[in-house]
Protein backbone atom coordinates (compact mmCIF):
# COMPACT_ATOMS: atom_id res chain seq x y z
CA UNK A 1 0.00 0.00 0.00
CA UNK A 2 2.98 2.43 1.01
CA UNK A 3 4.64 2.02 -2.54
CA UNK A 4 1.22 1.58 -4.32
CA UNK A 5 0.73 5.34 -2.70
CA UNK A 6 3.86 6.67 -3.46
CA UNK A 7 3.60 5.97 -7.21
CA UNK A 8 -0.17 7.69 -6.93
CA UNK A 9 1.27 10.16 -5.63
CA UNK A 10 4.27 10.61 -7.88
CA UNK A 11 1.68 10.26 -10.87
CA UNK A 12 -0.23 13.33 -9.55
CA UNK A 13 2.74 15.45 -8.70
CA UNK A 14 3.95 15.07 -12.81
CA UNK A 15 0.45 15.52 -13.61
CA UNK A 16 0.65 18.76 -11.24
CA UNK A 17 3.39 20.25 -13.43
CA UNK A 18 2.04 19.36 -16.76
CA UNK A 19 -1.37 20.92 -15.69
CA UNK A 20 0.44 24.16 -14.51
CA UNK A 21 2.36 24.70 -17.52
CA UNK A 22 -0.83 24.50 -19.85
CA UNK A 23 -2.10 26.97 -17.29
CA UNK A 24 0.29 29.37 -17.81
CA UNK A 25 0.65 28.78 -21.21
CA UNK A 26 -2.67 28.48 -22.16
CA UNK A 27 -5.48 31.23 -22.81
CA UNK A 28 -5.98 34.23 -24.99
CA UNK A 29 -2.68 35.04 -25.37
CA UNK A 30 -0.58 31.75 -26.09
CA UNK A 31 2.86 31.04 -25.22
CA UNK A 32 4.62 28.63 -26.27
CA UNK A 33 6.03 26.79 -23.09
CA UNK A 34 9.88 26.87 -23.18
CA UNK A 35 9.04 30.55 -22.36
CA UNK A 36 6.65 29.78 -20.14
CA UNK A 37 9.91 27.94 -18.19
CA UNK A 38 11.91 30.65 -19.07
CA UNK A 39 9.51 33.61 -17.43
CA UNK A 40 8.85 30.86 -14.15
CA UNK A 41 12.36 30.33 -13.54
CA UNK A 42 13.78 33.74 -14.08
CA UNK A 43 11.18 34.82 -11.55
CA UNK A 44 12.50 32.12 -8.94
CA UNK A 45 15.73 33.20 -9.67
CA UNK A 46 15.61 36.70 -9.07
CA UNK A 47 16.25 37.92 -12.50
CA UNK A 48 12.61 38.31 -13.70
CA UNK A 49 12.51 38.72 -17.82
CA UNK A 50 10.47 41.52 -18.87
CA UNK A 51 7.90 42.09 -21.19
CA UNK A 52 4.06 41.84 -22.46
CA UNK A 53 4.26 37.95 -22.02
CA UNK A 54 6.35 38.03 -18.49
CA UNK A 55 3.65 40.09 -17.27
CA UNK A 56 1.28 37.94 -18.36
CA UNK A 57 2.69 34.88 -17.16
CA UNK A 58 3.59 36.12 -13.78
CA UNK A 59 1.18 39.06 -12.42
CA UNK A 60 -2.30 37.47 -14.27
CA UNK A 61 -2.00 33.74 -14.45
CA UNK A 62 0.58 32.72 -11.73
CA UNK A 63 -1.42 33.84 -8.70
CA UNK A 64 -4.72 32.38 -10.18
CA UNK A 65 -2.70 29.15 -11.20
CA UNK A 66 -1.32 29.06 -7.29
CA UNK A 67 -5.16 30.31 -5.73
CA UNK A 68 -6.60 27.33 -8.03
CA UNK A 69 -3.98 24.79 -6.97
CA UNK A 70 -4.59 25.89 -3.48
CA UNK A 71 -8.31 25.95 -3.32
CA UNK A 72 -8.82 22.83 -4.92
CA UNK A 73 -6.21 20.69 -2.67
CA UNK A 74 -8.34 22.38 0.20
CA UNK A 75 -12.11 21.60 -0.95
CA UNK A 76 -11.09 17.73 -1.83
CA UNK A 77 -9.48 17.86 1.32
CA UNK A 78 -12.94 19.15 3.52
CA UNK A 79 -15.02 17.08 1.32
CA UNK A 80 -12.53 13.89 2.53
CA UNK A 81 -12.87 15.05 5.99
CA UNK A 82 -17.04 15.26 5.66
CA UNK A 83 -17.80 12.40 4.10
CA UNK A 84 -15.62 10.79 7.02
CA UNK A 85 -17.76 13.01 9.63
CA UNK A 86 -21.16 12.00 8.45
CA UNK A 87 -19.77 8.16 7.22
CA UNK A 88 -21.84 8.93 3.67
CA UNK A 89 -19.74 9.47 0.45
CA UNK A 90 -22.19 12.15 -1.05
CA UNK A 91 -21.38 14.45 1.54
CA UNK A 92 -19.74 17.31 -0.61
CA UNK A 93 -18.65 21.13 1.15
CA UNK A 94 -20.72 22.61 -1.31
CA UNK A 95 -23.77 19.82 -0.84
CA UNK A 96 -23.93 20.63 2.66
CA UNK A 97 -24.58 24.23 2.68
CA UNK A 98 -20.77 24.79 3.70
CA UNK A 99 -20.05 26.55 0.64
CA UNK A 100 -23.89 28.00 0.49
CA UNK A 101 -23.53 29.50 4.33
CA UNK A 102 -19.48 30.92 3.82
CA UNK A 103 -21.20 32.25 0.29
CA UNK A 104 -23.92 34.04 2.58
CA UNK A 105 -21.70 35.90 5.36
CA UNK A 106 -19.05 36.78 3.02
CA UNK A 107 -21.66 38.28 0.38
CA UNK A 108 -23.22 40.18 3.53
CA UNK A 109 -19.61 41.34 4.57
CA UNK A 110 -18.80 42.80 0.92
CA UNK A 111 -22.11 44.16 0.75
CA UNK A 112 -23.04 46.12 4.00
CA UNK A 113 -19.28 45.87 5.87
CA UNK A 114 -16.99 48.15 3.47
CA UNK A 115 -15.03 48.74 6.79
CA UNK A 116 -15.12 44.92 7.81
CA UNK A 117 -14.41 43.86 4.37
CA UNK A 118 -10.89 46.31 3.44
CA UNK A 119 -9.69 45.28 7.21
CA UNK A 120 -8.62 42.10 5.74
CA UNK A 121 -10.32 39.77 7.82
CA UNK A 122 -13.93 40.32 7.97
CA UNK A 123 -14.85 38.85 4.84
CA UNK A 124 -12.79 35.32 6.24
CA UNK A 125 -14.24 35.55 9.75
CA UNK A 126 -17.94 35.84 8.18
CA UNK A 127 -17.45 32.82 5.56
CA UNK A 128 -16.26 30.87 8.43
CA UNK A 129 -19.37 31.71 10.64
CA UNK A 130 -21.19 30.78 7.66
CA UNK A 131 -20.04 28.08 6.74
CA UNK A 132 -19.78 26.84 10.05
CA UNK A 133 -23.26 27.60 11.17
CA UNK A 134 -24.48 25.59 7.96
CA UNK A 135 -22.60 22.47 8.71
CA UNK A 136 -24.60 22.53 12.23
CA UNK A 137 -27.79 22.74 10.97
CA UNK A 138 -27.81 20.20 8.32
CA UNK A 139 -26.07 18.02 10.29
CA UNK A 140 -28.34 18.28 13.25
CA UNK A 141 -31.49 18.06 11.03
CA UNK A 142 -30.51 14.99 9.18
CA UNK A 143 -28.92 13.38 12.68
CA UNK A 144 -32.40 13.79 14.10
CA UNK A 145 -33.65 10.76 15.84
CA UNK A 146 -30.31 8.92 16.47
CA UNK A 147 -29.99 7.97 12.91
CA UNK A 148 -28.90 9.70 9.82
CA UNK A 149 -29.88 8.57 6.03
CA UNK A 150 -28.38 9.45 2.44
CA UNK A 151 -31.88 10.68 1.42
CA UNK A 152 -32.07 12.81 5.00
CA UNK A 153 -28.59 14.20 4.68
CA UNK A 154 -29.16 15.32 1.30
CA UNK A 155 -32.68 17.09 1.71
CA UNK A 156 -31.08 18.75 4.69
CA UNK A 157 -28.09 20.02 2.27
CA UNK A 158 -30.81 21.08 -0.04
CA UNK A 159 -33.05 23.04 2.29
CA UNK A 160 -29.59 24.97 3.66
CA UNK A 161 -28.89 25.82 0.41
CA UNK A 162 -32.30 27.11 -0.77
CA UNK A 163 -32.45 29.30 2.42
CA UNK A 164 -28.60 30.66 2.18
CA UNK A 165 -29.04 31.26 -1.40
CA UNK A 166 -32.35 32.89 -0.86
CA UNK A 167 -30.91 35.05 2.04
CA UNK A 168 -28.04 36.25 -0.62
CA UNK A 169 -30.05 36.90 -3.22
CA UNK A 170 -32.35 39.64 -0.88
CA UNK A 171 -28.36 40.73 0.13
CA UNK A 172 -27.98 41.60 -3.35
CA UNK A 173 -31.25 43.08 -3.94
CA UNK A 174 -30.50 45.62 -1.02
CA UNK A 175 -26.63 45.93 -2.27
CA UNK A 176 -27.08 50.35 -3.15
CA UNK A 177 -24.28 49.69 -5.94
CA UNK A 178 -25.28 47.82 -9.53
CA UNK A 179 -21.13 47.28 -9.72
CA UNK A 180 -21.18 45.85 -6.56
CA UNK A 181 -24.01 43.12 -7.47
CA UNK A 182 -22.07 42.16 -10.87
CA UNK A 183 -18.89 41.41 -9.02
CA UNK A 184 -20.93 39.57 -6.36
CA UNK A 185 -22.82 37.27 -8.60
CA UNK A 186 -20.12 36.32 -10.20
CA UNK A 187 -18.33 35.84 -7.44
CA UNK A 188 -20.99 33.50 -6.09
CA UNK A 189 -20.90 31.47 -9.12
CA UNK A 190 -17.16 30.58 -8.06
CA UNK A 191 -13.94 32.76 -9.70
CA UNK A 192 -10.26 32.62 -9.65
CA UNK A 193 -10.40 35.84 -11.86
CA UNK A 194 -9.19 38.43 -9.16
CA UNK A 195 -6.40 35.98 -7.44
CA UNK A 196 -3.45 38.46 -6.52
CA UNK A 197 -0.12 37.92 -4.92
CA UNK A 198 -0.99 39.67 -1.74
CA UNK A 199 -3.84 37.62 -1.37
CA UNK A 200 -2.76 34.16 -1.39
CA UNK A 201 -1.56 34.18 1.98
CA UNK A 202 -4.27 33.74 4.02
CA UNK A 203 -5.81 30.37 2.20
CA UNK A 204 -2.09 28.82 1.66
CA UNK A 205 -1.62 29.07 5.83
CA UNK A 206 -4.84 27.88 5.98
CA UNK A 207 -4.81 25.29 3.75
CA UNK A 208 -1.48 23.54 5.42
CA UNK A 209 -2.17 23.83 8.87
CA UNK A 210 -5.25 22.66 8.59
CA UNK A 211 -4.61 19.55 5.96
CA UNK A 212 -1.36 19.24 9.07
CA UNK A 213 -4.12 18.87 11.78
CA UNK A 214 -6.33 16.66 9.67
CA UNK A 215 -3.75 14.64 8.54
CA UNK A 216 -2.43 14.39 11.90
CA UNK A 217 -6.11 13.02 12.98
CA UNK A 218 -6.28 10.05 10.05
CA UNK A 219 -6.46 7.38 12.87
CA UNK A 220 -9.81 8.80 14.73
CA UNK A 221 -11.33 9.62 11.08
CA UNK A 222 -10.91 6.08 10.17
CA UNK A 223 -11.99 4.76 13.48
CA UNK A 224 -15.51 6.84 12.44
CA UNK A 225 -16.07 4.59 9.31
CA UNK A 226 -16.23 1.47 11.94
CA UNK A 227 -19.46 3.12 13.34
CA UNK A 228 -19.98 4.93 16.36
CA UNK A 229 -19.89 1.92 18.97
CA UNK A 230 -16.86 0.91 17.30
CA UNK A 231 -14.93 3.97 17.76
CA UNK A 232 -15.80 4.38 21.61
CA UNK A 233 -14.97 1.30 22.18
CA UNK A 234 -11.70 1.84 20.64
CA UNK A 235 -11.34 4.44 22.71
CA UNK A 236 -12.37 7.38 20.73
CA UNK A 237 -14.77 10.39 21.85
CA UNK A 238 -16.71 10.59 18.78
CA UNK A 239 -18.91 14.07 20.01
CA UNK A 240 -16.01 16.24 21.19
CA UNK A 241 -13.92 15.09 18.05
CA UNK A 242 -16.31 15.39 15.50
CA UNK A 243 -17.43 19.18 16.69
CA UNK A 244 -13.46 20.04 16.83
CA UNK A 245 -13.45 18.52 13.39
CA UNK A 246 -16.55 20.27 12.41
CA UNK A 247 -14.97 23.38 13.14
CA UNK A 248 -11.64 22.74 11.70
CA UNK A 249 -12.94 22.28 8.16
CA UNK A 250 -15.77 25.10 8.09
CA UNK A 251 -12.35 27.20 8.97
CA UNK A 252 -11.05 26.04 5.84
CA UNK A 253 -13.74 26.09 3.71
CA UNK A 254 -14.82 29.50 4.74
CA UNK A 255 -11.47 31.12 3.64
CA UNK A 256 -11.25 29.26 0.58
CA UNK A 257 -14.62 30.33 -0.39
CA UNK A 258 -13.88 33.87 1.17
CA UNK A 259 -11.11 33.73 -1.47
CA UNK A 260 -12.09 32.12 -4.69
CA UNK A 261 -16.40 32.32 -4.23
CA UNK A 262 -18.65 28.84 -4.01
CA UNK A 263 -17.08 26.33 -6.32
CA UNK A 264 -19.14 23.00 -6.31
CA UNK A 265 -18.64 19.50 -6.18
CA UNK A 266 -14.84 19.31 -6.00
CA UNK A 267 -14.88 18.01 -2.40
CA UNK A 268 -17.88 14.92 -3.73
CA UNK A 269 -15.87 14.05 -6.92
CA UNK A 270 -12.42 13.82 -5.98
CA UNK A 271 -12.07 11.97 -2.30
CA UNK A 272 -14.43 9.25 -4.25
CA UNK A 273 -11.66 8.77 -7.03
CA UNK A 274 -8.94 8.87 -4.72
CA UNK A 275 -11.01 6.07 -2.20
CA UNK A 276 -10.91 4.27 -5.48
CA UNK A 277 -7.01 3.94 -6.24
CA UNK A 278 -5.60 4.29 -2.58
CA UNK A 279 -8.98 2.73 -0.15
CA UNK A 280 -10.28 4.51 2.70
CA UNK A 281 -7.51 4.60 4.95
CA UNK A 282 -6.90 8.46 5.42
CA UNK A 283 -2.76 8.87 6.39
CA UNK A 284 -2.78 8.03 2.35
CA UNK A 285 -6.59 9.34 1.56
CA UNK A 286 -5.78 12.79 2.40
CA UNK A 287 -2.62 13.73 0.27
CA UNK A 288 -3.68 12.08 -2.67
CA UNK A 289 -7.01 13.84 -2.52
CA UNK A 290 -5.29 17.22 -1.93
CA UNK A 291 -3.12 16.50 -5.13
CA UNK A 292 -5.84 15.96 -7.31
CA UNK A 293 -7.80 18.27 -6.17
CA UNK A 294 -5.05 20.66 -7.32
CA UNK A 295 -5.31 19.32 -10.82
CA UNK A 296 -8.73 19.07 -10.88
CA UNK A 297 -9.15 22.50 -9.74
CA UNK A 298 -6.65 23.98 -12.16
CA UNK A 299 -7.63 22.16 -15.49
CA UNK A 300 -11.33 23.08 -15.02
CA UNK A 301 -10.19 27.08 -14.00
CA UNK A 302 -8.08 26.66 -17.82
CA UNK A 303 -11.44 24.93 -19.71
CA UNK A 304 -12.99 28.09 -18.28
CA UNK A 305 -10.60 31.10 -19.15
CA UNK A 306 -10.73 29.03 -22.64
CA UNK A 307 -13.62 27.60 -23.32
CA UNK A 308 -15.34 31.06 -24.45
CA UNK A 309 -12.32 33.13 -24.83
CA UNK A 310 -12.33 36.46 -24.83
CA UNK A 311 -15.27 35.40 -22.81
CA UNK A 312 -15.24 33.60 -19.06
CA UNK A 313 -17.01 31.19 -17.87
CA UNK A 314 -16.71 30.84 -13.73
CA UNK A 315 -15.49 27.91 -13.21
CA UNK A 316 -17.68 27.14 -10.40
CA UNK A 317 -20.19 26.56 -13.43
CA UNK A 318 -17.28 23.97 -15.19
CA UNK A 319 -17.19 21.66 -12.03
CA UNK A 320 -20.77 21.87 -11.75
CA UNK A 321 -21.42 20.36 -15.25
CA UNK A 322 -19.16 17.86 -14.59
CA UNK A 323 -20.28 17.15 -10.62
CA UNK A 324 -24.16 17.46 -11.49
CA UNK A 325 -23.80 14.36 -13.46
CA UNK A 326 -21.57 12.50 -11.65
CA UNK A 327 -23.62 13.60 -8.13
CA UNK A 328 -26.64 11.69 -9.99
CA UNK A 329 -24.16 8.48 -11.04
CA UNK A 330 -23.26 8.41 -7.61
CA UNK A 331 -26.73 8.99 -6.58
CA UNK A 332 -27.74 5.62 -8.54
CA UNK A 333 -25.18 3.45 -7.86
CA UNK A 334 -25.01 3.47 -4.14
CA UNK A 335 -28.74 3.08 -4.10
CA UNK A 336 -28.40 3.02 -0.52
CA UNK A 337 -30.69 4.67 1.99
CA UNK A 338 -30.67 2.54 5.01
CA UNK A 339 -29.95 4.51 8.46
CA UNK A 340 -26.37 5.21 10.06
CA UNK A 341 -26.84 4.78 13.25
CA UNK A 342 -25.38 8.03 14.87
Amino acid sequence: MRLRTGAVLAVLAAALAVSAIAGLALGPVRIAPDRVFDIVLGGLTGNRPTGAFASIVWDVRMPRLLLGAVVGAGLAVAGTVLQALVRNQLADPFLLGASSGASAGAVLVIVFGTAAAGFGTGVPLAAFTGSMAALVAVYAMARRGGTMTTGRLILAGVAVQYILSAFTSLVLVLAAHPDQIRSVLFWTLGGLGGARWDELALPTVALLAGGALLLALARPLDLLLAGEEGAHTLGLDTGRFRAAAFVLTSLIIGVLVACSGAIGFVGLMVPHAARMVVGAGHRALLPVAALGGAVFLILADLVARTAAAPEEIPVGVVTALVGGPFFLWMLRRSGRTEGVTG
